[in-house]
């Protein structure tokens, strides 16, 4: 009987939940046809990039001070003029080992006086002289380590050159014999530069953790961690020091600021939506430049920023796509944006006053493929060099490109300017112009 009773329950329950057009238990689904969605708003356009000329008929002239050295350590990372003009012919050129991962990573050049640092794929270090004479040849990896085929970054201070690695070694040596005086490893590979500023260097790693070393023994200092992300681009982080303050990007586009001495957290401002959580996966930044009261940067997201030094807030941001170091010249800043475009803005209020295609001779096949990997501001040309093996010398007066040499059939690196030779790296050599 009570079997029966409960059954006769579950009967009357079920059909006044279900059969029935206004029950919302096991109803219908219903279909919302896209047609009838109204007033449908993209949340995060993609900017469209800049892919034409302005003011191309504008003549530019500046007046500023000319820097003969690339100066890699400089503090400010901003290259201004370097003395360097006239045609470029192959001197001479310096072979090493290949390195397999040359196009994930932007290698650069030590300078020791007129001798050159760089690296192989096992690791090893290489100093020549001018004549491109091997002076020295220095490996301290072992037989796994070299198997992974380190990449190696370099910072000196005219007396010790600091290696850091993608496999979380770093460690110090005497730039004139080789020899290594520490050596020690971190928690977290390296991608970024290396900043040197008085007995302390500076680093950021893979766990965007920016991290203050003692040059004395290689022990760590203070660290400020930032948002980390699993995946990141393979674009290395850059850095600037002003006045005691070093600021800093992560892989997320954040840019912070905090004090040399006890790495005190002074201000923090994300360029990225938090929303957009694969912005990580793609986020190219180029280099941070500064003229000591703004920072300037832009990404392959169409994004140029200009933000005050001393507060962390925007001053301005125009549409650039580039991941590339810009220049600053007097009151301007030069561009190229991975289209190819030779962009000048105006420093203070970031308006842009003259676009040249300096990509106009290459095929529109071809053209889509091909990338701006750097360049240098000469006395009257700019050198831009691209992904296709190519040194482009640009007019700056007009902003057109007067000719192209080709130096590979693959990437080659952005030119570095040392004692009026241009230097260029490839996958297995470093190719000296003069």
């Amino acid at each position: 009987m009570i079997k029966t009773l409960d059954l006769f329950l579950v009967l009357i329950l079920i059909s006044a939940c279900s059969f029935h057009e206004g029950s919302k238990f096991w109803s219908k689904p219903k279909v919302v046809e896209k047609e009838k969605i109204k007033d449908y708003q993209e949340l995060f356009p993609k900017e469209e990039a800049l892919k034409k000329e302005f003011n191309s008929g504008l003549k530019f002239r500046y007046k500023t001070k000319i820097s003969n050295n690339s100066s890699l350590s400089d503090n400010f990372n901003s290259n201004n003029i370097f003395n360097i003009d006239g045609n470029l012919k192959k001197s001479s050129r310096y072979k090493f080992s290949r390195i397999k991962k040359f196009n994930q990573y932007q290698p650069e050049i030590s300078f020791n006086n007129n001798n050159i640092i760089f690296f192989d794929n096992k690791g090893s270090i290489l100093q020549f002289n001018n004549d491109s004479k091997l002076i020295w040849k220095k490996n301290y990896y072992s037989k796994l380590e070299k198997k992974m085929n380190p990449i190696l970054q370099f910072a000196s201070n005219k007396k010790y050159l600091i290696v850091a690695d993608n496999i979380a070694k770093y460690y110090m040596l005497d730039i004139y014999t080789g020899d290594i005086i520490w050596t020690n490893y971190n928690i977290a590979p390296f991608n970024s530069q290396i900043k040197i500023y008085g007995e302390k260097f500076f680093i950021i790693d893979f766990s965007n953790t920016l991290r203050c070393f003692s040059l004395k023994d290689g022990k760590e200092l203070w660290n400020i961690k930032t948002e980390d992300t699993l995946i990141r681009s393979q674009k290395k982080l850059s850095m600037v020091i002003v006045d005691e303050i070093i600021y800093f990007n992560n892989s997320n586009g954040d840019i912070t600021a905090a004090s040399l001495n006890d790495g005190e957290l002074l201000w923090q401002l994300p360029t990225q939506s938090s929303l957009i959580y694969e912005s990580a996966f793609t986020l190219q930044t180029s280099d941070i430049i500064t003229d000591k009261e703004s920072l300037f940067f832009s990404n392959n997201r169409n994004q140029f920023f200009s933000i005050d030094i001393k507060s962390g807030s925007f001053n301005w941001e125009n549409k650039i796509n580039s991941n590339l170091r810009s220049a600053i010249i007097d009151d301007y800043i030069i561009s190229i944006s991975l289209e190819g475009y030779l962009i000048i803005l105006e420093k203070r209020t970031g308006n842009i006053i003259r676009v040249t295609d300096i990509f106009q001779n290459f095929k529109i096949k071809k053209r889509s493929k091909i990338k701006p990997s750097g360049f240098v501001v000469g006395l009257k040309n700019i050198y831009v060099t691209t992904s296709n093996g190519r040194l482009l010398i640009v007019d700056i007066l007009s902003g057109k490109t007067v000719s192209s040499s080709k130096i590979d059939n693959e990437k080659i690196s952005k030119p570095f300017i040392h004692n009026k030779n241009l230097f260029l790296i490839k996958n297995d050599s470093i190719i000296k112009l003069n």
